[in-house]
């Protein structure tokens, strides 16, 4: 008689979310994302002062706020969704348990460690849902699961799932969740909005001499930029418009504006003075309205689930930015949250992961 020794099992890993659209639980949320120094990366005197006497004295009233006109009766979109996407991988992968962790807030990378281990798994698949190498994210993630699974006394043997922003059941997915909406829409331009990231944190990940300063750095990925945030970006762009065939467009990697393109890169979500990597949506939309693009169509491939970042910043903020620039239409393309072909697709990045099982005699 014969069992399987070994049982692995797999734990997909997301941003996080706060546990209720109040200043309370947000600011417990931001504390927890913000005090992360691979989300703020300077001195951490100078994080300390920043966080404790400038963010978390305002911020939280207003991102609440912001929360509540995204937020469902089954709370979170982000967490809603993860947890659809984690049910519908239970019904596809029945012989590995599946958990669903966050980086920040709840539940935590340690719980699904947990729920795992009770589970009898002592190897584990962490799927970062990051399609995007970037140190605040990814990074940031890894870094807390072998963390966190370093802790236990029996110590898992951890699988991570790469970047996957090229990968080809990626890039089907998201177009086959964005051509009904291309083909009912009939947009005059596509706007790809990835989340930003300061320059610095870019600069880093890429080899020296090789990010930003040189001309169409990100025109493709080559040894030197093969972990650059913003090369990766540009190459989801290129591969979704071609699968689309979307015709012309700006996937240099140029940050100077050019009119009469169908398809375009730009970069949302930046805070602070410090430079951010270029362009930035919020100027990109009001420079297509004046440009005489009326209706627009608008992707955002760094996020595999609908969030504070796309259903409001884009769906509500970028919508009034555009209309007030002269834009008659935008339109938020939904992400990947649990549709088919996304589920499709995370089976498949999963599975390439997973190890071959073992079978040893069972000691009576």
């Amino acid at each position: 008689m014969t069992a399987e020794l070994h049982r692995t099992g797999i734990l997909l890993v997301n941003l996080g979310t706060p546990d209720a659209p109040e200043a309370g639980p947000v600011r417990r949320y931001l504390r927890e994302f913000l005090s992360d120094p691979r989300v703020i990366d300077i001195n951490p005197v100078a994080r300390w002062l920043l966080l404790n006497l400038i963010i978390l004295p305002t911020r939280p009233a207003k991102s609440a706020a912001a929360y509540r006109e995204v937020w469902t009766e089954a709370g979170s979109p982000l967490l809603v969704h993860g947890q659809a996407l984690t049910e519908a991988l239970r019904a596809r992968i029945d012989e590995h348990p599946i958990e669903l962790a966050m980086r920040y807030g709840n539940p935590s990378i340690a719980s699904g460690l947990e729920r795992l281990r009770a589970q009898g798994c002592d190897r584990i698949v962490a799927f970062p849902l990051f399609p995007h190498y970037a140190s605040s994210s990814t990074g940031s993630a890894v870094e807390k699961i072998y963390a966190e699974a370093g802790k236990l006394w029996n110590t898992p043997y951890v699988t991570i799932v790469p970047a996957f922003y090229d990968h080809p059941a990626f890039i089907e997915a998201f177009a086959a969740v964005g051509r009904p909406v291309l083909d009912d829409f009939q947009p005059d331009h596509v706007l790809f909005s990835f989340h930003g990231l300061p320059e610095r944190q870019v600069i880093r990940s890429a080899d020296p001499g090789q990010c930003l300063p040189k001309p169409q750095c990100c025109a493709s990925i080559h040894a030197g930029n093969r972990n650059c945030y913003r090369a990766q970006c540009y190459e989801t762009a290129r591969l979704l418009a071609d699968t689309l065939e979307l015709g012309e467009g700006d996937g240099s990697g140029d940050t100077d504006f050019k009119a009469g393109l169908q398809w375009s890169v730009s970069f949302q979500s930046r805070l602070g003075r410090t430079p951010w990597i270029r362009p930035y949506t919020d100027e990109v939309l009001v420079e297509l309205a004046k440009s005489g693009v009326e209706k627009l169509a608008v992707y955002c491939p760094a996020f595999v689930a609908d969030c504070l970042e796309t259903l409001e910043e884009i769906g509500m903020r970028a919508v009034e930015d555009f209309k007030a620039a002269g834009g008659k239409e935008l339109r938020l393309i939904p992400s990947l949250n649990a549709h088919p072909s996304w589920v499709d697709a995370t089976q498949a990045l999963v599975s390439e992961c997973l190890p071959h099982p073992r079978a040893l005699p069972v000691v009576p």
